[in-house]
């Protein structure tokens, strides 16, 4: 099963809006709105984990942080963001890490999707090797 935290991106909520639409006026069924949102939610995940190589990294106070169901979840404030030509500071980021070992690799290096949501609004991902580190 992939995660279904890209449904609440730009993208996501427009591919929403879309099929919302088109169930409306009747020319798709609730079931494959259903069908699209499901293979949308696998696409980005496979997409953005096998494809997404930018490096991105930041620093912030920790205000919370909380592990339950295998999902990391932090809140920072005062973040600064790095990119190698770029800064962009935010108030308040809340992270969440999510286990990203599919079942075929539940032996392999440990892989965690890492979402962060702020005043950004864009997601961040990476594979972190060894275990939910703040590593983007």
């Amino acid at each position: 099963m992939a995660y279904q935290l890209y449904r609440n991106t730009t993208l996501g909520n427009s591919l929403q809006e879309s099929l919302d639409e088109l169930i409306q006026t009747q020319q798709i069924t609730p079931q494959l709105a259903l069908q699209v949102l499901l293979q949308f939610d696998k696409a980005i995940n496979t997409a953005l984990a096998n494809r997404v190589r930018n490096r991105v990294n930041f620093r912030g106070s920790l205000n919370t942080y909380r592990f339950c169901d295998n999902v990391w979840t932090f809140v920072l404030n005062d973040v600064e963001f790095r990119e190698v030509t770029e800064l962009v500071k935010v108030d308040k980021v809340k992270i969440v890490a999510c286990d990203g070992k599919s079942e075929s690799t539940h032996n392999k290096t440990d892989k965690w999707q890492i979402w962060a949501a702020g005043s950004l609004g864009v997601p961040l991902w990476d594979k972190v090797p060894d275990g939910p580190g703040l590593y983007i």
